[in-house]
């Protein structure tokens, strides 16, 4: 698994100016990656891609 200082996290882009309650991904080959974007300090957590396309998938049509 890549570190954290080797991903390339990008923000949502319905993320407001004040950076407030927003999520960062970061993708790999083997998995996502998710960050809370307000303390990129904290441990982050990976999801299978094939996982997190359910989750975008059931997240669009809620």
């Amino acid at each position: 698994m890549s570190s954290t200082t080797d991903l390339d996290w990008f923000k949502s882009s319905y993320s407001s100016a004040q950076g407030d309650s927003c999520v960062e991904v970061a993708v790999t080959d083997q998995a996502v990656h998710v960050r809370d974007s307000k303390d990129v300090t904290r441990p982050h957590f990976a999801v299978g891609r094939d996982g997190w396309a359910h989750f975008v998938r059931y997240a669009a049509h809620g």
